[in-house]
């Protein structure tokens, strides 16, 4: 098993008087991580999965004296996707109050139910952390470069799931359309209002030809006959369910700059690739630019959120379609990125240097890009 980052991260803070929260879409490897931590607070320790209807019935929010009993006699208590749990929110509030000195870990499949109920009841009671697909930084762990460098191309094709990661290409391909149902579909269908799978995959299926480009939301609509209110809140569902993720124009209102314009990029290219139903070698598309671009930019997200690095992150354009493809803000300086797939090596658009003289630029390429992510 690939060891996570983020495993050491949540064992310095056990024990600290806050609930902690793990959470991510399903199949990143949730469960394995909580119970590798339990085995080690094996002592006095609990698990239990919220998907067991029995457990759910302990959790009873309209008894709480019940599921605050069920808990006296542990120290250490998982709960395993949380969300399936109504009033989970309240009920971790209740715990954490009751038990202050106990450790409770609950872990969630979508920020719906779990992540964003957390705001406000457990303001100041929590550790929220991110557990990301495989990266290529926990790879390098056990790998050397030249085994990352010889499955590069599957990693972009068939993504970072454990559940693919280890599987044969022929057998890639089977499990992720398999998975896809349940991974893009399950959790957003929770919502009432949300009626029609065709909807969400349209939309991702037009997304999904967009990536590398500016994203239009009257396009979307306009094709699907549906209002462009509606598909952007679709749009907001799906990064809220860790498909999907934005990336905003950068300016500092240079009058020729772009500054209404968003990217939307998939957290991990099988999503996508399945939903074009295309995993050709990358020497036989003609989107290989774009798949490299959404592979680095996604692997950064990654690599930010298991160091915990707070940057804000743009791609630039003007009008004259001088562009960069990502923009990082940190420490009051500027740090701009150009992808390439080739060994071209173009150099920082004049406009954007002569706009923001102290930034610094550098090009990603196939012989460097270990180095960025």
């Amino acid at each position: 098993m690939i060891s996570r980052i983020i495993e050491n991260q949540i064992k310095e803070r056990l024990f600290q008087w806050k609930i902690i929260i793990l959470y991510w879409a399903r199949q990143v490897g949730k469960t394995t991580l909580s119970k590798k931590i339990i085995e080690e607070y094996s002592w006095k320790s609990k698990y239990l999965s919220c998907d067991l209807y029995s457990n759910q019935q302990i959790l009873d929010y309209r008894n709480p004296q019940k599921f605050i009993d069920s808990f006296t006699d542990f120290n250490l208590v998982i709960l395993d996707e949380a969300q399936n749990i109504e009033n989970i929110w309240t009920i971790l509030k209740i715990l954490v109050e009751t038990y202050p000195k106990k450790q409770f870990i609950a872990t969630g499949s979508s920020s719906f139910d779990l992540a964003n109920k957390l705001n406000e009841p457990l303001t100041g009671r929590n550790f929220k952390f991110t557990l990301y697909p495989i990266s290529i930084k926990e790879i390098k762990v056990h790998y050397d470069s030249f085994f990352i460098n010889d499955n590069l191309e599957n990693l972009i094709i068939y993504g970072s799931y454990p559940e693919v990661f280890w599987v044969s290409e022929n057998i890639k391909q089977e499990r992720l359309n398999l998975l896809s149902w349940d991974y893009l579909y399950k959790d957003i269908f929770k919502f009432e209002w949300i009626k029609k799978s065709s909807y969400i995959k349209s939309i991702l299926q037009l997304l999904a030809l967009q990536i590398g480009n500016e994203v239009s939301y009257n396009e979307i609509w306009q094709k699907l006959w549906i209002n462009h209110i509606t598909v952007q809140k679709y749009i907001d569902i799906l990064e809220q369910a860790f498909i999907i993720f934005k990336l905003k124009s950068f300016s500092r209102n240079l009058r020729n700059e772009i500054t209404k314009w968003v990217k939307i990029y998939f957290y991990d290219l099988w999503v996508r690739n399945s939903l074009i139903q295309n995993y050709n070698s990358l020497n036989l598309r003609q989107d290989t630019w774009a798949l490299w671009e959404n592979f680095l930019i996604s692997e950064r997200q990654k690599y930010l959120n298991n160091n915990m690095l707070y940057r804000n992150i743009y791609f630039w354009r003007n009008q004259a379609q001088a562009e960069i493809d990502y923009v990082e803000e940190y420490d009051g300086i500027l740090h701009a990125y150009e992808f390439k797939w080739g060994n071209k090596s173009p150099k920082i658009p004049k406009a954007f240097a002569e706009g923001y003289p102290d930034s610094n630029f550098e090009i990603v390429n196939k012989d460097n890009f270990l180095n960025f992510l």
